[in-house]
Order: structure tokens, then C-alpha cells, then sequence
């Protein structure tokens, strides 16, 4: 299981509390070879470059940490070999952003690109070999161990503290173009851009977002692994009063920053369920029922706000920390700018 500690200063990659950054930071860089393979040796990670190659080496880590999670640019700049050992715990999803790189567990390479991504699970898909190109990058999120299964059993409708034997194990190659890996892929690289630009208003927005509950759910729901068969079994009967606690909930905390786990506890169901029922009755999931709950709320309050309230006052009092994209799902839900409801108002 993954630790609050530094991943940096020691085997597992565990991961800091999210209050102590609130923005990208260089974690690490050198243009130094024997520096580099220090450092990486020291978070479990063989480094190799060619001696011809080590002019072109300039290794930056630049990322910023979440509660449950990690996202970070890794740059290596000269041709490169990167080895990790079977002491790492938690999940990694690469996904380059710049090149190619290959990835290599059991004997098997998988070519990777701005089209197709790779997820590792440690520890159970064993030793495993990176082989990046020069002028590589790649954004990487890492998830936590303890959080994947602790949404697994939501979704199962086990007990939170529940524990899996085996671990998950995705598949490892993941589509990038299309899909759900397509969402998780633009998803992570808004937030990264997001905060790199924004810094600490965005790095709020991002965790109020729910984008740790986005990436780990789809991966669960839509990515094959280990327990896909009993998320896609049949799914219980779910009654009236349980999808009525569901929304209760959701209306009743608007503006808080809720997570899908809370709305699955809420409704005392499995969370697959509750999602079968959310897209064979509102055509949508219970996150995006949530934030059209928000955008629908946010419109009553412009249409009854007095002449001195603010809109963005009254978004971010309603969940929506990031005003630029608040107005965009504004405007595409009402076919009308905020300001537009307000001038009606008037």
C-alpha cells in the first residue's frame, strides 16, 4: 500500500499530502548521468543511457500531488532504459506526450505513443523495462493502491475497508484515441495545463473536481482488469426510494465538493447499480447527473439574483472553481452566456 511520504526519498512512490504543493514544481532535474542514476536508484528504478548519449541527457520531473494521487511531466531528453523493481505498489498510466517510448513486462513489448497509452500494476505484473526515445516526454499518473480498492468496493458494494486477492491487474495497453481512454488522456493533460498556468486557484479547482474519482472510475468501469466480470455481471434491482436517496443527496450538497463514493454510500447501493440505473433512466452517470444538478442550480440563482450579486461569486459558491470552463458547460447546457441570464433578469 502506497504511504504520504516523499516518492522521491524512497521504494514505493507513496505520495505527499496535497496541502504542502499547490502547483507543478521541478521535483528533480540534472544534465548529469551519474546523477541521475543515483537518484533513480535510490526511488527503485535502474537508469541506463549509452556514453554516446549522455550529451543529449537532461532528466526533469516536474508534478504536484493530489490526496489519492500523483501527475507528473518526466522528460529524459537522451535515448534512454528505465527498469523498476517489483517493490512498487500502486498503479501507473503513461501516456507520452512527445515521441514514442516502448514498455516491456513478461516478456512482452508494447509500443507506445500520443495514441496508445500503458497502465502498470505493481506489484503483481512483475519487473518491468521502459525504453524511451530522445526527446521523449511523458505525463504519468499514479494512483494509489489503497484508492483503487476502496472504489472497486464501492462499485461492488462491499465494505470500504474490503481487501482483494489477487490485486487489480489492468490490462496493460490502453487506447488513447478513442473513448474513455481518450477522456482520461485529455482529462489528465487539462489538469496538469491547468495548474502549470493557474497555480493554486487551479490545483483547488482540480481536486474539487473530482478528478481523482474520474480517472480511477473509468479505469475500473471501462478498461479490462482482474474483477471486470463481476462489475459487468447482472446487476441487482434497484427501488424507487434508493435513486431517491441518491438525488436527495446530490441536491442537498451542490455546493460541496462531493465524490462518487459519497453518492454510492448515500444511496446504500453497489455503485454499479446505481450507475446502470443513473444511464438507463437520465442517460447520463451520477458525476455528470451531479454537475448538471450544479449548472441547472447555478441558472435559478442568476434568474433570481439581486442587482449587486456576482456570477462568479454565485459558480464557485455552486462547485465551479474554474470560471472559464464553468462558462463554456454553461453555454453549451442553456445555449446562452451567464451574463445573458443576468441581462434577462434585468
Amino acid at each position: 500500500m502506497g504511504s504520504l511520504a516523499d516518492p522521491f526519498s524512497g521504494p514505493g512512490w507513496g505520495f505527499k499530502p496535497a496541502i504542502e504543493l499547490s502547483g507543478p514544481t521541478m521535483v528533480f532535474r540534472t544534465c548529469d548521468l551519474d546523477r541521475a542514476v543515483d537518484w533513480l536508484e535510490r526511488t527503485e528504478f535502474r537508469f541506463n543511457v549509452a556514453r554516446r548519449d549522455a550529451k543529449q541527457l537532461d532528466l526533469s520531473v516536474t508534478g504536484f500531488y493530489l490526496p489519492q494521487s500523483y501527475v507528473g511531466l518526466t522528460r529524459y531528453g537522451a535515448k534512454a532504459t528505465i527498469e523498476a523493481s517489483t517493490r512498487h505498489v500502486d498503479y501507473w498510466l503513461l501516456m507520452p506526450v512527445r515521441g514514442r517510448l516502448a514498455t516491456s513486462v513478461r516478456g512482452e513489448a508494447f509500443p507506445c505513443d500520443s495514441q496508445r497509452g500503458f497502465v502498470f500494476s505493481y506489484p503483481s505484473m512483475g519487473p518491468s523495462r521502459i525504453d524511451v526515445n530522445a526527446g521523449g516526454a511523458r505525463l504519468t499518473v499514479m494512483l494509489l493502491r489503497v484508492a483503487i480498492e476502496r472504489q472497486l468496493a464501492a462499485l461492488l458494494g462491499r465494505p470500504p475497508d474490503a481487501s482483494f486477492t489477487p490485486p487489480v491487474e489492468f490490462a496493460p495497453a490502453i487506447d488513447l484515441a478513442t473513448g474513455y481512454g481518450r477522456n482520461i488522456a485529455r482529462y489528465a493533460q487539462l489538469a496538469y495545463t491547468d495548474i502549470e498556468r493557474r497555480g493554486p486557484s487551479a490545483y483547488k479547482a482540480v481536486i474539487d473536481s473530482g478528478f481523482e474519482q474520474f480517472i480511477i472510475t473509468e479505469l475500473l468501469l471501462w478498461h479490462p482488469h482482474n474483477y471486470s466480470g463481476a462489475l459487468q455481471g447482472p446487476a441487482p434491482s434497484i427501488l424507487p426510494r434508493d435513486v431517491r436517496r441518491a438525488i436527495d443527496f446530490i441536491q442537498a450538497h451542490l455546493g460541496d465538493p462531493i465524490t462518487l463514493t459519497d453518492i454510492i454510500a448515500a444511496a446504500r447501493v453497489p455503485g454499479r447499480t446505481l450507475f446502470k440505473h443513473f444511464e438507463d433512466h437520465h442517460g447520463t452517470s451520477p458525476a455528470r447527473y451531479l454537475r448538471q444538478a450544479r449548472l441547472d442550480k447555478v441558472r435559478e440563482v442568476l434568474q433570481r439574483a439581486g442587482e449587486h450579486e456576482c456570477v462568479a461569486e454565485i459558480a464557485m459558491r455552486l462547485g465551479f472553481n474554474h470560471l472559464g470552463r464553468f462558462a463554456v458547460e454553461y453555454r453549451r447546457r442553456f445555449g446562452e452566456r451567464p451574463s445573458d441570464t443576468v441581462r434577462k433578469r434585468s
